[in-house]
């Protein structure tokens, strides 16, 4: 795509915004659809169509208007990207989505690709048989679409608790088996149209409240690990034939080793920290991947930190001038809700600080 062409966005939260900001330098121009008015992702955007994601009018004039579009938001109608897909190429494309919008398909995609997960089983209208013959209990009721944050999810132990969560949560969910881990890690791989593929290094991950509140960068683990999480996003990414990036989270078990639990075929917040610690950033290797350009230098300059900044946390920040290591984005949201992803820092460490954190 020649610079002047226009990327569409489906979705206008913060990880938009950063698409937007590093399709910019490359001469491209974004236009978002968004039902959210004055979102993170529009206040840099060339244009916003604010809509509904089904609204028919909003997305022929997204498709008037891009000349390919992507997506910052996986959870958008199917339909949707369909009826885009019929008037302008989109990447990832529905079949991409069909797979990672559910996550009974992901995970029967990540055994069909020879990788391990957890034990799972369909729950369908609170049918119990399968889940209790191949995940037992404890175990993890999940909406197979839709969730996030924690969101769409029980934990249960025994039937009674499972039949009321059944109730609770709806007719199509996954059963998951409770699994011992030691670190939650994740890596990041793009995939151009070409079929070129490349992997930024694998990291770990700490949750609270089911919130993401810091990134290592590397992960504390052996290097090997880290080798094995990239290799399978990258065999992720071939099988579904993705164009654009792939983002999958992993459990490190001391039983089963490295086990995939998620994907999301779009930036992730595990991988901000590539902004100042990558030749290329995970946004401007969409952006590369998806206009047709050869894919960027994922190699690790720097160790790192992100920190979520959640709430009230973002409230008076200011640029930290007298450390030039420590790297502010704030996403321009109006409302601090508790929980509310609101900015993030990062902070830049030479490199083996991490490294050398695992040994001690």
């Amino acid at each position: 795509m020649p610079p002047g062409s226009v990327i569409g966005i489906l979705g206008g939260g913060q990880l938009g915004r950063m698409i937007a900001l590093a399709a910019a330098p490359l001469g491209y121009r974004c236009a978002v659809l968004t039902p959210e008015a004055d979102s993170p992702a529009s206040q840099v955007a060339w244009q916003t169509i604010v809509a509904p994601y089904d609204d028919a009018a909003a997305l022929d004039r997204l498709a008037d208007l891009s000349d390919v579009v992507t997506l910052e938001f996986e959870n958008v109608p199917a339909a949707a990207v369909a009826a885009l897909a019929a008037r302008v190429r989109t990447a990832p494309d529905e079949r991409v989505l069909a797979v990672t919008q559910d996550r009974l398909k992901e995970k029967t995609l990540a055994r069909e690709a020879g990788l391990s997960t957890v034990a799972f089983a369909a729950v369908e209208r609170g049918d119990l048989s399968v889940m209790l013959d191949t995940v037992g209990f404890p175990a993890i009721l999940k909406t197979r679409r839709m969730g996030y944050d924690g969101k769409g999810q029980r934990r249960v132990a025994n039937l009674d608790e499972a039949d009321r969560a059944c109730r609770d949560l709806g007719d199509s969910l996954i059963a998951e088996a409770v699994c011992r881990f030691d670190k939650e890690l994740s890596a990041i791989v793009a995939r151009s149209s070409a079929g070129e593929v490349r992997a930024f290094d694998a990291v770990e991950n700490e949750h609270e409240n089911h919130i993401l509140r810091t990134t290592y960068a590397p992960a504390r683990v052996a290097g090997s690990v880290r080798q094995a999480a990239q290799a399978a996003a990258c065999r992720l990414a071939e099988r579904l034939s993705l164009v654009g990036l792939l983002a999958v989270e992993f459990f490190l078990s001391p039983e089963g080793g490295l086990l995939v639990n998620e994907m999301a075929p779009r930036p992730h917040n595990s991988g901000h920290w590539t902004i100042e610690a990558c030749p290329t950033s995970q946004f401007e290797q969409l952006v590369r991947a998806i206009c047709g350009l050869p894919l960027g230098d994922t190699g690790r300059r720097h160790d790192a930190t992100m920190t979520n900044l959640l709430g009230a946390e973002a409230e008076g920040r200011t640029v930290p001038a007298a450390d030039p290591a420590v790297h502010l984005h704030l996403y321009g949201k109006a409302e601090a809700r508790p929980g509310r992803k609101m900015g993030h820092v990062t902070r830049l460490l030479p490199p083996g600080s991490i490294a050398a954190e695992r040994s001690d």
